[in-house]
């Protein structure tokens, strides 16, 4: 009887084992799964500002003068307003990207760290006329977040990351992509 007790105490014990191990197993395959997630949405953050249609939209806000009403936005030739949307809406989905840390915060600050809140403040009338014309402030509110959060961190590192990161060298030459 007591061989019996103590091979159904051991089996208790390998069950709670088993169990403290899947549970452990679990959460390591979810943090995983979340950082594939990240890198992915990173990747096609990645992807889309290389995209044609995002570089003339960006282009073209980007060479507007700073201080332009919405009318003369709306009224200047070549798609500008197109392109204005183009850029605050792929700006607004950074935005909760970022909030929701889906994007990690330094990987859209290292990507746009200077760009957004540049465009922010090249489009911010418009914008305001835009949510005063639908009657909501919360358009292109994440726009405006990410814009004014990437400017208070642009105050604390001042140096370009060529100088400021020339002594970064890769953690190991070995696995690296093509080599042996």
């Amino acid at each position: 009887m007591d061989e019996l007790a103590t091979l159904a105490n051991i089996a208790e014990v390998l069950g709670v084992l088993i169990v403290i191990g899947g549970l452990i197993f679990a959460r390591m395959q979810l943090q995983q799964f979340r950082q594939q997630r990240r890198e992915l949405a990173a990747i096609e953050l990645f992807r889309f500002f290389g995209s044609p249609r995002f570089t003339d939209g960006y282009k073209m806000i980007h060479r507007l003068p700073e201080g332009m009403t919405a009318a003369e936005i709306r009224e200047a030739d070549g798609g500008v307003e197109d392109a204005a949307f183009l850029v605050a809406a792929t700006m607004e989905n950074i935005g909760v990207m970022t909030y929701q840390r889906i994007v990690p915060f330094v990987v859209v600050y290292n990507l746009m760290g200077f760009s957004a809140p540049l465009l922010w403040r090249k489009l911010e009338d418009w914008a305001n006329a835009f949510r005063e014309e639908q009657g909501s402030a919360a358009a292109f509110e994440w726009f405006q977040w990410l814009a004014e959060r990437l400017e208070e961190h642009h105050k604390f590192d001042l140096e370009p990351a060529y100088i400021g990161q020339k002594d970064w060298r890769a953690a190991s030459t070995h696995h690296q992509i093509g080599s042996r």
